[in-house]
């Protein structure tokens, strides 16, 4: 009996194996049409729910999600399916999307393409348009076409889609727009800034957002605050870009987290070219720390310019923020950089700011790195008086790489007087004498490190306290509401027993 069941359950066993050896099927993606269409329906639910947060929110998403696989064809057989024939909307959004789609279809073959416009053509006749469009929809079908012209790089065509698209939304004034025509506002100055005219759309973003404030669009006041900071940080003019900052009228909470992300990140820059850097460190550190993962080009630019403002403060860097894997090969130069003003050599400076000088150029942060110069300075200073007890000032100049003994010693001395080094210098000599070093628990200085985590700590719980919403059912009213009929229900109870003892006595 054993040996009949052990060769039963073999062949069992070897088919196990096997089906573990198969490979799993893996559903394959939604077609790009079949998503663009259930967004529609996502639409048409929002604007019926007047619904302005989370189903545009996960309509974005899913466009986000097929625009890599998104073609001018696709678009077009949307654009037919939900639009009239007779829409000047779609008069001009086809027109705009027929030169993208033939270059599309030499470029790909006419053969492998025919086919697939017939699938798209029986589907687009399958579904009607409606006679009287949203202007929701009207407003993604512009979405769309900008979206895919900028992928295309068509970034005139793109302009003149989006400069439609604007003039086609000054004609309403429905909350149910405004995520979307936050989106088209972002592709305008992307248009513009890829083919370098972006001071030819200040004016009109002004005007927008003078018009978002005045209608309470919140998401399009946010979105276009950045743009405007981005369009006069792109010219180097920090003072109107903080003059506008200050002035500007912004929500209490953000509406999205990626636009207070690029805010924090644009106020960190203005403050840091102010000199302000403790403000600038505290802006760029929460841009970064707020950044979703995938953002990679945001945070790396996020963290070129907080490691130079860490720099300018005295603090150091550690390695690892610079091993990061997908920071590291853009990092480079700046690991270089702080290497050198870590160690306090002029030469190793210099010869690192001229090397990278082209990278730091494209950067923006060309200005920061001449300030750290002194910074180099007082880093070598430091590590010197540390070094030797009494020493001359000619070899304190060698060891900078400074040219003059009159400078060093004025340099010295202001090193002193600001408290950078503790030392007394001997003119007739011409020596400089390092003081005894203090135990630095007998000072305050550990009290304000403490004092300043504790600091970063509370703005960390106070900015989550901030972003905490209630659900839009009103789950704070339910509870309310709840504990108002419990409370009434026991004093009807409590009532009902003292009658009932009443009527006993």
């Amino acid at each position: 009996m054993g040996k009949e069941v052990d060769m039963k359950d073999a062949p069992a066993d070897e088919k196990a194996k096997e089906a573990e050896k198969q490979p799993v099927a893996v559903p394959e993606p939604a077609k790009p049409l079949a998503v663009l269409r259930s967004n529609l329906r996502l639409i048409n639910n929002a604007v019926a729910q007047k619904e302005t947060r989370t189903l545009f929110g996960r309509v974005l998403r899913q466009t986000a999600a097929v625009r890599n696989r998104l073609s001018a064809r696709d678009v077009q057989a949307f654009l037919t399916s939900s639009l009239p024939a007779s829409s000047s909307v779609a008069q001009q959004l086809l027109g705009a999307l027929k030169q993208l789609a033939d270059s599309a279809m030499d470029a790909d073959g006419a053969a492998a393409n025919g086919v697939a416009a017939e699938e798209r053509d029986a589907d687009a006749a399958a579904v009607s348009p409606p006679a009287a469009p949203l202007p929701e929809v009207e407003v993604y079908c512009y979405l769309l076409t900008i979206m895919l012209l900028i992928d295309g790089k068509q970034y005139e065509q793109a302009q003149a889609a989006a400069a439609a698209a604007l003039a086609h939304l000054a004609s309403f004034n429905r909350r149910t727009l405004d995520v979307l025509a936050a989106r088209i506002y972002g592709y305008l100055s992307l248009a513009h800034e890829r083919t370098g005219s972006l001071a030819s759309i200040r004016s009109a973003l002004l005007g927008l957002h003078r018009t978002a404030v005045l209608r309470h669009d919140d998401v399009g006041a946010e979105t276009l605050l950045n743009l405007l900071l981005r369009n006069y940080l792109a010219d180097n003019l920090y003072d109107q870009a903080e003059r506008l900052r200050a002035k500007a009228q912004r929500p209490d909470t953000s509406r999205s987290m990626q636009q207070a992300c690029r805010y924090l990140y644009y106020l960190g820059r203005i403050r840091a070219v102010q000199q302000e850097y403790s403000e600038a460190k505290d802006c760029l550190q929460q841009a970064a720390r707020k950044a979703p993962t995938s953002a990679n080009g945001f945070r790396v630019c996020v963290q070129k310019w907080l490691v130079l403002v860490r720099l300018l403060l005295g603090e150091v860097p550690d390695r690892t923020e610079f091993t990061a894997p997908d920071l590291a090969p853009h990092l480079v130069p700046y690991f270089n950089l702080t290497q050198a003003v870590r160690g306090g050599d002029l030469a190793a400076f210099s010869a690192v700011a001229s090397a990278h000088e082209s990278v730091f150029r494209c950067d923006r942060t060309h200005n920061l790195i001449v300030r750290l110069r002194h910074n180099v300075i007082r880093a070598g200073l430091r590590r010197t008086s540390l070094a030797y007890s009494r020493i001359s000032l000619a070899d304190v100049a060698a060891k900078l790489g400074l040219s003059s003994v009159t400078d060093t010693e004025s340099i010295v001395a202001k090193a002193i007087r600001d408290g950078g080094i503790e030392g007394l210098i001997r003119h007739e000599e011409g020596t400089l004498e390092a003081a005894r070093p203090t135990d630095m628990y007998a000072t305050s200085e550990p009290q304000a490190a403490f004092h300043a985590r504790i600091a970063f700590c509370m703005d960390v719980h106070n900015e989550a306290v901030k972003a905490m919403r209630y659900g839009a059912g009103g789950g704070a009213v339910k509870e309310f509401e709840d504990a108002t009929a419990l409370r009434e229900r026991q004093e009807e109870e409590l009532l009902a027993a003292l009658e009932e003892m009443e009527e006993d006595d």
